[in-house]
């Protein structure tokens, strides 16, 4: 044949040296099939027939199937499975042998090796929920997952241009929907950065998710979960079938690749496509923010946020869900772990907006709710508090909260003022974030509860003057820090002397010069100056 090529004149250079190459590649590989046929008993090929009578692609998949799940050193069968995907004939590949059910055997016949190769690079279980296993346990996964990877990137790309080209002309049911949710759990497993994965596995891994995309037409991961028309349909339900029996609360902490798996999936799904798969999605959720460990108690409290923040709030009410939710997430607001409660608060600030209406809104009599539980307990803790980390999250989340209330602060005031005056007393260095977040709750506070604020100006204008003088002198802040308190402390004394009716004017005259900064002076002349306009 290439003799033949060389004595056709109407050939260019260029052109005859690609076809060459493409019959060598078409040679090797079929010695390739030839050879894996052989070894798997599915050839009768002789010196004399070197090429095989090919059989139907479901009984190779089947004995593949088979090698891959009964060899333990299956890496080398791998890489033959990535040259059969590369090399074979595409419609040899993905045409069954008959069309009467016949796609449905070679659909099935496709998930069963696909959950073998899987298999090859299966994570170890965990004997119990205690502690995770060690690196040492994970020491041959990078490597097998790096082959499947390859392998399966391989089938994807030659499926994906078979069903853009003749696939869909054949009748195809699109084969490529059946294999991707088991591909996509696998490849979500790999290319995140955890103990049982390496720079290589998680660059094939990468490499797997992006070809499984390309292969359906897919914009991102989440266009791959949801979809959006029929012809683009998501597989969301399909993963969280595959993921659901390892989900259960006996079984989800001996493998530590599920929750991730499950949260990643979580966390790229929004509404409206969130709402049908919500019996699915909520369980597992709560299950993770139950647990002793922070880990697993912040991955799942940033679960169900995602799901408060994605599910109309009439499906939460729905049997009674929202006080699950609530129920839950109040609990953690006795633990010490400072990045458990941050997220709790934020979750719990948008739950709140489902279960009840915000007490600025509510009728007259503005009746005690669960702002008032939540709020009164924020502010128990932060009084009793002498942890800094604890203080400056306790203290970020507060400004919220006193607006959520509006006027139903007042109900909260007597511990509110002591939380206050304690918090400012003490530096926090070296972004002084408490400060300005109590010195913010304070100005939300004058604002929402000013006919109840006279009888306090007193002890907190006094705090405040001292918060001045401390700041001025203070030689270990920079100077924009300095003056951002100096402007917050000083609108905080407008505000007092606005609910006041100017009793504040009084006071700030019996201020002694001699104690106090040019700095200070300054900050209080402007106070007085506005205040007169």
């Amino acid at each position: 044949m290439w003799d033949l090529l060389q004595n056709e004149s109407w050939l260019g250079e260029e052109e005859l040296n690609r076809m060459m190459f493409s019959l060598f590649f078409l040679h090797l590989s079929r010695m390739e099939l030839a050879s894996l046929l052989h070894d798997l008993h599915l050839s009768t090929s002789s010196e004399e027939e070197p090429l095989p009578f090919l059989p139907p692609i479901t009984e190779l998949l089947s004995r593949l199937q088979e090698e891959l799940n009964g060899s333990p050193e299956s890496c080398s069968l791998i890489g033959r499975v990535e040259q059969l995907f590369l090399a074979a004939d595409p419609n040899w590949l993905f045409s069954p042998a008959s069309q009467d059910g016949g796609w449905a055997e070679l659909k099935a016949a496709y998930a069963s090796l696909i959950s073998a190769l899987i298999g090859c690079a299966a994570l170890p279980l965990c004997d119990d929920d205690c502690s995770p296993l060690s690196v040492a346990a994970y020491k041959s996964i990078p490597a097998r997952a790096t082959a499947v990877c390859t392998a399966l990137t391989a089938l994807l790309r030659t499926l994906g241009d078979w069903e853009k080209g003749v696939g869909t002309r054949k009748g195809a049911t699109s084969l490529l929907i059946a294999v991707a949710p088991p591909i996509c759990v696998f490849a979500v497993t790999h290319f995140q950065d955890q103990v049982w994965t390496s720079t290589a596995s998680r660059a094939a891994a990468q490499h797997l998710q992006e070809a499984l995309l390309s292969a359906g037409g897919w914009r991102d991961s989440a266009h791959l979960l949801m979809g959006d028309t029929e012809e683009s349909r998501g597989i969301l339900g399909e993963i969280l079938h595959i993921l659901q029996p390892q989900l259960t609360k006996d079984a989800w902490q001996r493998c530590e690749a599920m929750k991730l798996v499950f949260a990643w999936t979580l966390l790229q799904v929004t509404r409206p496509s969130l709402s049908p798969h919500l019996p699915h999605l909520l369980p597992p959720s709560l299950l993770f923010s139950d647990h002793h460990r922070p880990e697993n108690c912040m991955l799942g409290v940033r679960c169900l946020h995602h799901i408060v923040l994605n599910t109309p709030a009439a499906e939460l009410r729905q049997f009674n869900r929202a006080e699950v939710l609530y129920q839950a997430l109040f609990k953690h607001l006795y633990t010490t772990e400072a990045a458990v409660i941050q997220l709790v608060l934020a979750c719990l600030l948008d739950l709140l907006l489902i279960l009840e209406k915000p007490p600025s809104c509510s009728s007259s009599r503005r009746k005690p709710c669960r702002h008032d539980d939540v709020l009164r307990l924020i502010l128990t803790h932060m009084e009793a508090e002498n942890k800094v980390v604890l203080r400056r999250v306790y203290a970020a989340a507060l400004p919220a909260y006193i607006a959520r209330m509006g006027v139903a602060v007042c109900r909260h005031l007597r511990r509110l003022e002591r939380v206050v005056l304690g918090y400012l007393e003490v530096r926090d260095p070296p972004e002084e974030t408490t400060r300005l977040k109590m010195l913010e709750a304070l100005q939300k506070t004058a604002r929402a509860a000013w006919p109840r604020m006279q009888c306090r100006v007193n002890a907190l204008l006094r705090c405040l003057l001292r918060l001045l003088v401390d700041v001025s002198s203070d030689t270990d802040l920079c100077d924009s820090l300095k003056q951002q308190l100096m402007d917050q402390s000083a609108a905080c004394i407008r505000l007092l002397d606005a609910c006041s009716h100017g009793s504040v004017q009084h006071l700030l005259q019996e201020v002694d010069s001699s104690c106090c900064s040019p700095e200070v002076l300054g900050c209080l002349a402007t106070v007085t100056a506005m205040t007169d306009r």
